[in-house]
């Protein structure tokens, strides 16, 4: 008797439990794209700097080590119109890395070079920029034109932006022959480091990564 009367009690329960779950599932709309309850994308861009600010937003996490080597964005070419005066320096200092930006006016995009030095000497004087720290990073711009041609004024040379941690400070040394120098002094000379460009406004940023030892 038990066995036959366990039957239709689970023909009753069976489809009451379905007719719960379904309404259950239409009291709440699904989550859309847009519910501030959603947790951020973790692919999500990170924030651009605010123009003309000395304290841009941090780089995402791992942007100055994304090369074994520690370089990274060492080499551009400016482009074909490119006439542009660097028209400031700035410095700010962020949790892991220390940032330098190079502001720049006028048309076209620049180019780059940057390689490490013991030492800052300018070319083609060849004179040595004092600069504090063990070791040097030399960041050439390419790509520039007289404050005449392009309209703008320039930074006067001998320039400098403060330091940070691992960047003692940074100087500019003025333009020669369609480029300029600008040397950033290292706490630590292998520090690893990236260069980039940015727009609105027009600048060339070089962050350089704290040691995590």
């Amino acid at each position: 008797m038990m066995t036959v009367a366990r039957g239709p009690l689970l023909a009753v329960l069976v489809p009451a439990a379905l007719l719960l779950a379904a309404c259950g599932r239409s009291a709440a709309p699904d989550a859309g794209p847009d519910d501030a309850s959603a947790p951020p994308s973790a692919s999500a861009p990170a924030a651009t700097p605010s123009p003309g600010t000395d304290r841009p937003a941090p780089a995402p996490s791992g942007t100055a080590t994304r090369t074994p080597a520690g370089d990274s964005g060492t080499d551009a070419e400016p482009s074909d119109d490119a006439q542009l005066t660097v028209t400031g320096l700035r410095s700010g200092t962020h949790p892991g890395f220390d940032r330098v930006v190079v502001d720049l006016t006028g048309t076209g995009t620049p180019g780059w070079h940057v390689e490490r030095q013991h030492e800052a000497v300018t070319d083609p004087t060849g004179e040595v920029v004092d600069l504090t720290g063990d070791g040097v990073l030399a960041l050439t711009v390419t790509g520039l034109g007289y404050p005449h041609e392009t309209g703008a004024t320039q930074l006067a040379p001998g320039s400098r932006a403060p330091g940070g941690t691992v960047v003692t400070g940074a100087e500019f040394t003025g333009m020669f022959e369609g480029q300029a120098q600008v040397f950033l002094g290292l706490t630590d000379p292998a520090a690893p480091y990236e260069v980039s460009l940015l727009d609105d406004p027009l600048r060339i940023v070089v962050d350089v990564q704290r040691s995590v030892s």
